[in-house]
């Protein structure tokens, strides 16, 4: 009897401790595989919450100073304007290039005030509530854009990018007062605690809502964290652990991901990357940045993903760099040094990230650092955005690394003091490799499994039902899980 047999064997016996026997494991939902895939996105930016920096046509009646939504509603005929450009921005060709181009995802950034129709409550006592009829026909097109996003097979990250008063202090944020007022105003955390309970219980049934962003870049604060913990509890009351939450690092990664990591249910840390804002950022080159990425920036990831259980994404990220450095250097050298950076982003994220989304799609003029249309025409983002799928392995591909995988790990521990039962991480390896499998063939795939951690969790609780609690041998459990999961991809896709 092989060792995969011996397996199997065991798993069909009445546990020692339980007298159980292991259910069948349940396949994954609709849901369940967009959720807990690496997802490969890009921003929907300048869509519904506007930026002049990417699309300075629709602030052409703003009031001064003309850099946010807000500043939008007050000018005249806003309500045109923002419903024409609503309506025109992204086409069905733009779905299709996107989806064409090797993204299973969007994250598409709305603001409180967009609500205005579904939850006019959102509005009372905020800078917006004067502008209700000016935003009414927003939330219809936002539950299109969903729609159609699904219609070509591409998950949606729904991103609240603007909270009433304001998380941050850009324009970004629904306002241009250079003020970030969130927490200093009981009407404006009731706003947002509202319009998070209407856009959780609304989205989380919605199989092609990959997630759903409590707030974007948010200042860190005092008040931050006991808020994140009081709005999680919140909405846990609504959706269930599984659903997926995302929050924003506060630029601070190190304090956020050991605390998302201790939590036992679905939240996701997003953590921004930009390398063209600051002194320092400026004075290097896009090969320098590439080499900063490599060397040192990819020790800070890995150690805030282990600390985050995995449940780090990058949800904006880009090629642009401060192209002062090099003078007189023609557009091809600055390309080049582009290129040279935006391998290096892949390349990091993709060993430590569960996920990214590139900001963003496109902009009115050309900016090949910033918009993915014009970044693919002048090939600084690649043409290959994930690894290829060969097809799956055969069986004896299978049985040959699990036997040498768990030999290995017995061995090692034979030799560094035992562990409590290496014969459980056998299981977990079978496990890990059928559903890595069981992701890159479902329907819309090739998808990898990008939240292992999170979906390694659901995987033992059945583990356990059926041969007993694992108690101290649980990482084993999971640490086979996880190898098996690599395992089957290095098997299944091309470098």
């Amino acid at each position: 009897m092989g060792l995969l047999d011996k397996i199997k064997d065991k798993m069909s016996s009445p546990s020692s401790g339980q007298g159980h026997f292991a259910p069948p494991s349940t396949p994954p939902s609709s849901a369940d595989i967009p959720r807990y895939r690496k997802q490969r996105g890009v921003n929907l930016g300048a869509w519904f919450v506007q930026e002049p920096f990417f699309n300075s046509d629709v602030f052409r009646n703003a009031e001064q100073p003309k850099g946010s939504d807000l500043d939008i509603a007050k000018g005249q005929d806003a309500k045109a304007i923002l419903e024409r450009h609503w309506d025109s921005w992204i086409t069905d060709e733009d779905w299709k290039w996107i989806k064409q181009r090797g993204f299973n995802s969007v994250r598409i950034p709305i603001g409180y005030y967009h609500l205005a129709a579904p939850c006019p409550e959102v509005l009372n006592h905020t800078d917006f509530e004067p502008y209700r009829d000016v935003f009414s026909g927003a939330w219809p097109r936002i539950e299109k854009a969903i729609q159609t996003a699904a219609s070509h097979g591409l998950g949606v990250l729904v991103d609240l990018h603007g909270a009433a008063g304001g998380q941050n202090t850009q324009g970004h944020s629904g306002t241009s007062a250079g003020q970030a007022k969130l927490w200093s105003k009981d009407a404006h955390l009731k706003s947002t605690s509202a319009a998070l309970r209407f856009l959780a219980s609304h989205l989380h049934s919605n199989p092609s809502v990959v997630g759903l962003q409590l707030i974007n870049e948010p200042e860190d604060n005092r008040a931050l964290e006991g808020w994140y913990k009081s709005i999680l509890s919140e909405l846990r009351s609504i959706v269930p652990a599984e659903f997926p939450l995302y929050i924003g690092d506060a630029w601070n990664a190190d304090k956020f991901a050991s605390w998302v990591g201790s939590r036992g249910d679905f939240v996701v840390l997003d953590t921004h990357v930009y390398r063209a804002f600051t002194d320092g950022d400026k004075r290097m080159t896009g090969e320098q940045h590439a080499h900063k990425l490599r060397t040192q920036d990819t020790n800070d990831f890995g150690r805030q993903s282990q600390a985050a259980k995995g449940s780090l994404v990058v949800c904006e990220w880009s090629g642009a760099l401060d192209h002062g450095i090099y003078g007189n250097a023609p557009d091809t050298e600055k390309d080049r040094q582009s290129r040279m950076f935006v391998a290096a982003e892949l390349e990091v994220f993709e060993k430590h990230m569960a996920g990214w989304w590139w900001w963003t799609y496109k902009s009115v003029n050309w900016m090949a650092g910033w918009s993915a249309r014009n970044a693919s025409q002048a090939e600084i983002l690649p043409a290959k955005l994930s690894r290829p799928y060969k097809g799956p392995p055969p069986q004896e591909k299978k049985d040959q690394a699990l036997h040498q995988a768990h030999e290995s790990h017995k061995s090692y521990w034979a030799s560094h003091g035992g562990s409590p039962n290496p014969a459980v991480f056998a299981p977990g390896f079978s496990k890990g490799w059928d559903d890595a499998l069981m992701f890159l063939t479902a329907p819309g795939g090739p998808n990898e499994m990008g939240f292992i951690h999170q979906w390694a969790s659901r995987r033992m609780a059945e583990y356990e039902a059926g041969q007993g609690q694992l108690g101290k041998a649980a990482w084993e459990w999971e640490h086979g899980f996880a190898q098996g999961v690599k395992e089957c991809g290095d098997a299944c896709l091309s470098w």
